[in-house]
């Protein structure tokens, strides 16, 4: 209950930085609109000259992208600044203060900062996977998308769990801008269907580094048929890299030296 309320603590505390310059919201929701239709316009002109890619029509396109948008806007709204500026907080001595409070500092790195712009995205996002549910062409069980309310928190498990292990480098190497570049590139992989790529790479984005399981497997799970499988392998990866980056941080603090020391 600390921590659940620490987290309330830290939204109001976001919320209120954020609402003192409201246009930067409404910019940061326009720009990744911008992003959002650079996205789909890719699959859009690509499907005009084909019906299918590896198995994937339009309409599973529509929903896949829905998904992926949705998971990624949660992402930004939690997570995204407290990790993109952990070197900064190395290099200035921030995490020295964190260090010393009562608190798991790994939580305190993962929570402090939220992005309240980013809850007009998930708006956004939720809305265009309705729309592209009721576009398919096809009967869609709903009850389905029930399976988001495991998919996504799982998807977000596992993104923060492999963001957290490269983030948590830079205490080894301090300036760790080329492998936070490593991560983006992992992640820039999730952001297609799996089954584009060859079985080797398909095989890694699902199991070594599971970007896949950002937006390809939640879609599956509200397209096909109920698989147990899928279902709980994304509950075990996301249990799994939130520990491997728990892990991670304990022995990458070993190597830790005092921004003041």
């Amino acid at each position: 209950m600390k921590h659940l309320s620490l987290i309330w603590t830290f939204f109001k505390a976001s919320a209120i930085s954020d609402l003192e310059y409201r246009m930067n919201i409404v910019v940061k929701i326009a720009t990744d609109i911008i992003w959002y239709v650079a996205q789909l316009s890719v699959f859009e002109v690509l499907f005009t000259h084909t019906h299918s890619i590896a198995g994937w029509d339009l309409g599973a396109t529509r929903v896949f992208m829905g998904v992926l948008f949705l998971v990624d806007a949660f992402y930004m709204l939690i997570f995204s600044e407290n990790l993109d500026k952990f070197s900064e907080k190395i290099r200035k001595g921030d995490l020295d203060l964190l260090l010393a409070k009562p608190v798991n500092a790994q939580f305190m790195l993962s929570f402090q900062r939220m992005t309240v712009a980013y809850l007009g995205n998930i708006l956004i996002a939720f809305s265009y996977l309705i729309y592209a549910l009721t576009s398919l062409g096809r009967a869609v069980n709903y009850w389905q998308l029930l399976f988001l309310l495991l998919a996504v928190p799982s998807a977000l498990g596992i993104v923060y769990g492999i963001r957290f292990f490269f983030s948590a480098s830079a205490l080894i190497f301090t300036r760790a801008e080329n492998i936070n570049y490593v991560w983006h590139q992992f992640y820039r992989l999730g952001t297609r269907p799996d089954a584009v790529y060859p079985a080797w790479l398909r095989y890694g984005i699902l199991t070594v580094v599971p970007v896949g399981f950002i937006a390809s497997v939640p879609a599956r799970l509200i397209l096909e048929p109920p698989n147990p499988i899928l279902i709980f392998g994304m509950i075990f990866l996301s249990v799994l890299f939130v520990y491997i980056s728990t892990r991670f941080w304990k022995f990458a603090l070993r190597f830790y030296a005092s921004a003041s020391s």
